[in-house]
């Protein structure tokens, strides 16, 4: 086994060998029927999530971007003296 490769071991906490992927088993490694019971399991926690409309959450949304917009670095800009990649440090010549 290559030291990339991943052995299942049996339970939902790791994998015996290899890399650890932190208790998450790889879909490709389950069968159609744990598929399926993943589906559901995930399916039951999201039916309580509460949702809006999206209409209802446009104008919070709008509200959020348009208070947030002076302190935006993307839109406002960094200033020089901030800016550790403005400025003369040095560079390559070539001759």
């Amino acid at each position: 086994m290559s030291r990339d490769e991943e052995q299942w071991d049996g339970t939902d906490q790791s994998y015996s060998r290899g890399t650890q992927t932190g208790g998450v088993r790889m879909a490709r490694d389950m069968s159609d029927k744990d598929i399926l019971k993943m589906e559901l399991d995930q399916l039951k926690k999201e039916v309580n999530t509460p949702r809006t409309a999206v209409s209802a959450n446009c104008a919070d949304t709008i509200t959020f971007v348009e208070t947030e917009m002076p302190n935006d670095p993307l839109i406002k800009g960094v200033p020089d003296d901030k800016n550790p990649y403005k400025g003369d440090k040095g560079g390559c010549v070539v001759t």
